[in-house]
């Protein structure tokens, strides 16, 4: 895959706190900003997930035939326990 080189600015406490942490990892800054933008990516992707989960919830067919057959079918399949 290959690689476009792109220009942030960070300020000087975050650049030192990410070398830091990159010593640490035995990585470098370059490694960590993928990860982290990997990192933003996916949770985002996660967060719309969610959201058209929740959304799904939120749906109540407007036919009230639905409703009841639906009612009734889960009545019907529920397992006794």
């Amino acid at each position: 895959m290959g690689r476009r080189q792109v220009l942030v600015q960070l300020d000087d406490d975050l650049v030192s706190r990410l070398d830091q942490l990159a010593a640490q990892r035995g990585t470098n800054r370059s490694e960590l900003l993928r990860r982290g933008a990997v990192a933003v990516l996916d949770a985002e992707e996660l967060r719309q997930f969610d959201a058209a989960l929740q959304a799904s919830y939120r749906f109540t067919p407007q036919d009230p035939i639905v409703v009841e057959v639906a009612a009734r079918l889960a009545h019907e399949t529920i397992p006794n326990w």
